[in-house]
């Protein structure tokens, strides 16, 4: 494809990844994918922005020998040092000995490690700018999206932002562009969003859409997909639409649960009872006969949940272990859970499911709830109390 210029001081220098279908083991990429990467000339420096994915290096390469000597290169920019990104990085170094890689001093710290060799390095942060000739750079510190190293390269003079993985999709198209593409990526923009940024958005990307609100911003050089130079405050607008917090009139608790024989249902359904009336809307799922991607859905944006299972050969079921798919220790932590359920000879079931709660530092108002075989009377009164008590906790009194 070679490389193309962006605008004027711009040129893009990435690679199309098109035969692209999974990307980072669990995302589909039906439209493929890109590894976006951009020089900026100066009229006395130049700089890189991002490498691109290993097995691309060749064709990136020769794109930004369309440019430049790699030699020339002053500096190399790292916003993000996911591999995607910075897989190249050793072997475009070894070409470009005197260029400098600037990054946050996180970014520096994994790139050390990724590169696994010297090379010439400034850690740089708010407070920093250079001067390329005509042209600065500023650097706002975003971390979060999705790395802890993460941040943005501004140049004011040119009104442009360079964000790697924030504001990107995964969509390839040979024409680069978003003014050009007639097609319609707003599909992948979204998907992307929810998997790759929507796990970071309170406070993060909140917080650095607040950092971009006043800056003038005509282009955006992301890391994947179309680089958007038209109409950008329209993909700023979606994400801010994207970032707000939910308003919902009551907290919400699932609950989701398998049963052998009745008696896990039993509690379930009791449970449920005891939720409504400690004042919290329900939504209750079996996961035999239920849709198991809603009921993981339900779970992971709950206010809090509660997962029921019997044990079966000293552990719970496997539908009941898929709800903490949807979970991490990152962006869940302090949510409020618990485990209950029915058992014949161990009854391991709940505090298996209890170990894992912890180990995703979820927050365990109760100790779980378990009986043996048929809940009796007072089980099933206990189990009421249960759902009133596991309630109070969700809305935190």
């Amino acid at each position: 494809m070679g490389a193309l210029q962006a605008k004027e001081n711009i040129w893009y220098v990435g690679v199309q990844d098109p035969g692209l279908r999974v990307f980072d083991i669990i995302m589909h990429s039906d439209h493929g994918t890109s590894y976006n990467s951009y020089i900026v000339k100066g009229t006395e420096k130049t700089v890189l922005f991002e490498t691109s994915k290993e097995p691309f290096f060749e064709e990136f390469l020769a794109n930004i020998r369309e440019v430049c000597d790699p030699a020339s290169l002053d500096y190399i920019v790292v916003n993000h040092t996911e591999p995607d990104h910075t897989g190249s990085m050793k072997r475009l170094l070894e070409l470009a000995p005197g260029a400098t890689v600037l990054g946050s001093g996180t970014a520096l710290t994994f790139l050390k490690e990724i590169v696994n060799g010297p090379f010439p390095s400034r850690a740089v942060t708010e407070k920093d700018e250079i001067d390329l000739g005509g042209l600065t750079m500023k650097f706002l510190s975003v971390p979060m999206l999705h790395w802890p190293d993460s941040m943005y390269t501004y140049i004011p003079e040119l009104k442009a932002l360079f964000t790697c993985d924030s504001f990107g999709c995964h969509y390839a198209d040979p024409r680069v562009f978003n003014d050009l593409i007639d097609g319609d990526f707003t599909p992948a923009y979204k998907y992307y969003f929810d998997h790759i940024i929507g796990p970071f958005k309170d406070p993060f990307m909140r917080s650095a859409l607040d950092k971009i609100g006043s800056l003038p911003v005509e282009f955006v050089g992301n890391g994947h997909g179309p680089v958007l130079r038209s109409g950008v405050q329209k993909y700023f607008d979606m994400y801010r639409t994207w970032c707000r917090p939910e308003q919902r009139p009551e907290k919400v608790v699932a609950v989701a649960y398998v049963s052998a024989y009745g008696y896990t249902r039993r509690l379930a359904e009791h449970i449920h009872d005891g939720l409504k009336e400690g004042g919290v809307r329900v939504e209750m799922y079996d996961l035999v006969s239920d849709d198991t991607a809603a009921a993981k859905a339900a779970v992971a944006a709950s206010d809090g949940f509660l997962l029921g299972s019997p044990t079966l050969v000293g552990d719970a079921l496997p539908p009941v272990y898929e709800m903490f798919l949807g979970l991490n220790p990152i962006i869940h932590k302090g949510k409020p859970a618990g485990a209950f359920g029915s058992y014949g000879w161990s009854g391991e079931a709940v505090p298996n499911l209890t170990a894992r709660m912890q180990q995703l530092r979820l927050s365990l108002p109760l100790e779980g709830m378990r009986v043996r075989f048929c809940p009796t009377q007072e089980d099933l009164a206990a189990a009421v109390q249960f759902g009133r008590d596991f309630a109070k906790a969700v809305r935190g009194e």
